[in-house]
Order: structure tokens, then C-alpha cells, then sequence
């Protein structure tokens, strides 16, 4: 579809100033575009380098002056722009039909424009929605069910029983649905405690590559509408994580712990068992959150064991002075 910055502004819900008529054909970083290409300023100090760029048409907020470019107002030009290039963009199909060496299952469910990758796997009574696309080697358990119109890339496995919404997208590597770590100690061995929960993912959530998510054990795993989880991340048994929430690269989180909505956790972030985040709170790169804490709505985080980010700084002031201050109690200690 040809887009002109008329029909883009419409379509992102922004305000035109200048050519209506300018066609844009992709998106790119300022020093990177052609005349074609949309490029997007988040604030003054980058006005320089969006009006050196060769590009003709910038999203910007307001009150940032770009002389001679057709400019497309938004209070938020990232959110714009990514819409923009989710409209601009296409995408790599993952699969187109079903591969001659797919293995699907006589029970399996099959809607309408459904790719299946080479050497893919399907098990008994799998649904897989409308318009979806499952990758090479990729292994869908049995009684599983998979919406409409979801991306799953090479090499990700489904264990039984697994539920996935519409417009899901995993990521390479992913292991959906495993045993979670639960076992009985009878004071010589470990027993198998069972693991016999579902797991349940709701729409436009998206899984990043080797993140894995296990089956709850006599309740559930749930993960809300439009989470965002990124590559290794581990999500444990029983683990009920709200909508919208976003958490980084290598975070643990540990069975039946609770994250409500609009939560943000940062990279190598490990979340004991029983712990509870409340809606809208932040933890800090790195934190530490002891068994059974609960970090209150709104609240920020950091550090091991996590603290309130004020406490943490102050905290970590102190720790930055150390050394001074062991030099200066030893020279008490010895009189001077």
C-alpha cells in the first residue's frame, strides 16, 4: 500500500504541517534515511540531526521548530512512530502453508491460511486459529489451542495442554508449558510434587527468544493481555503476571508470585516465590525480591534485598564511602 504523510497522520492520529501529499515508503534513524523515509525527534536536543537528515517528513512534538520538513504533531512521537512503522513495515512471512515435512496430527485443527514450517511437529486435537504461522522444528503438544493470526518462529516448543490468545508472537528457542520446579522432601529424597496446571497466555502478548514459562502445578500460569517478556526470562508454576506488564532480559520469577498491570522489571531482576507486585509498581535492574514481599502500587525498587529506590541511594551513598570511613575509625582506634 502506497502511504502518503496525509493517510499516515490519520492513521497514527497525528496533526499535519506541511505536504499532505509527501509519499513515505519506510522508516530509519535520521543519519540513515532517504528523502522517502519517516524519522521521528522525542525532543529539542535532537532537532540537529532530524534537520540534517535527508528525510522530508519527522513525527515531533510540539513547540520543536523544523524549518522546510513536513512535520507530523504527536504528544508521544515514539509511540507514533512505532505505529507508523507497524503500518509502513512489512514482515518476513515465518511459514506459507503446510511444509511437505510437517508432521500434523489426524486430530489437529487446522484453520484457514495456517503456515506450518518444515519438520514442525503437531500433536492430537491442537488448534491453531486463522492466519497463523508456526516455524521449522517448532513442536505444538497435544490439546493445545493457538489463536488467530500469531507468530511462532523456529524451534519453539508447546508442551500439552498449553492456551495461547490471538496475535501472540514467541520468539525462537521458547519452551512454553515445562514442569515447574516443585518437589516434596521426605528427609532423605525429593519426591515429585505434581505439576498438572495449565498454562494460559492472552492476546498480543510477546515472548522473546529462550524464555520459558513452565505449566502451573495445581493452579494455573496466567500471562494478561500485551505483556512483553524479553529473551531469558524465566517465568515459574503458578505465576500470574497482569496486563501490559514489560519485564527485561535474564528476571527469574519464582512459583506463585504475582505481578499485577502496567508493572516494569528490569533486566536480572530475581523475584523469590510468593511475592507480590503490585499494579504500576518499577523494580531496578538487578533487584533482589525477597519470599513473599509485596512492593506497593506504584512503588519503585532496587537493590538486593529491594528497597525503596530513595533508601537505596541513600544506601548505597554510604557503601561509595567505605573505605573513607573505615580509614577513619581505624585512626580513631589507634589514637590519632
Amino acid at each position: 500500500m502506497k502511504w502518503t504523510s496525509g493517510d499516515l497522520a490519520k492513521a497514527i492520529g497525528a496533526q499535519v504541517e506541511g505536504d499532505r501529499t509527501q509519499e513515505i515508503t519506510g522508516v530509519a534513524a535520521p543519519e540513515r534515511a532517504g528523502a522517502k523515509e519517516l524519522i521521528y525527534v522525542e525532543a529539542a536536543k535532537y532537532a540537529e540531526r532530524a534537520a540534517a537528515s535527508p528525510a522530508v517528513c519527522v513525527i515531533a512534538a510540539e513547540g520543536i521548530a523544523l524549518p522546510g520538513k513536513t512535520v507530523l504533531r504527536s504528544a508521544k512521537p515514539k509511540v507514533a512512530f512505532a505505529k507508523a512503522a507497524a503500518l509502513l513495515l512489512g514482515r518476513a512471512p515465518i511459514a506459507t502453508g503446510v511444509h511437505a515435512t510437517a508432521i500434523v496430527a489426524p486430530l489437529a485443527g487446522i484453520g484457514a491460511n495456517v503456515g506450518i514450517g518444515p519438520y514442525a511437529v503437531i500433536g492430537e486435537d491442537v488448534h491453531i486459529g486463522e492466519g497463523t504461522q508456526i516455524g521449522a522444528h517448532c513442536v505444538i503438544g497435544a490439546g493445545s489451542w493457538i489463536g488467530e493470526n500469531c507468530r511462532i518462529h523456529p524451534r519453539v516448543t508447546l508442551y500439552s495442554g498449553v492456551r495461547v490468545g490471538d496475535r501472540v508472537e514467541i520468539h525462537a528457542g521458547a519452551v512454553l508449558g515445562a514442569d515447574g520446579f516443585g518437589f516434596a522432601f521426605d528427609g532423605e529424597r525429593y519426591w515429585k510434587f505434581p505439576q498438572a496446571g495449565l498454562l494460559e497466555i492472552a492476546d498480543d502478548v510477546e515472548i522473546g527468544a529462550n524464555t520459558t514459562i513452565d505449566r502451573g502445578s495445581l493452579d494455573d500460569t496466567r500471562i494478561g493481555e500485551g505483556v512483553k517478556l524479553d529473551n531469558l526470562v524465566h517465568v515459574g508454576h503458578n505465576v500470574q503476571i497482569g496486563a501490559h506488564t514489560v519485564i527485561a532480559a535474564q528476571t527469574g520469577i519464582s512459583g506463585s508470585s504475582k505481578l499485577g498491570h502496567h508493572v516494569v522489571v528490569g533486566g536480572q531482576v530475581g523475584i523469590a516465590d510468593h511475592c507480590t507486585l503490585e499494579d504500576g509498581s518499577i523494580a531496578g535492574a538487578q533487584a533482589g525480591i525477597p519470599t513473599g514481599k509485596i512492593i506497593r502500587k506504584g512503588q519503585t525498587v532496587w537493590g538486593t534485598p529491594a528497597r525503596p529506590l530513595e533508601q537505596f541511594k541513600e544506601a548505597y551513598f554510604w557503601f561509595a564511602r567505605l573505605p573513607e570511613l573505615a580509614d577513619r575509625v581505624k585512626k580513631l582506634e589507634n589514637g590519632k
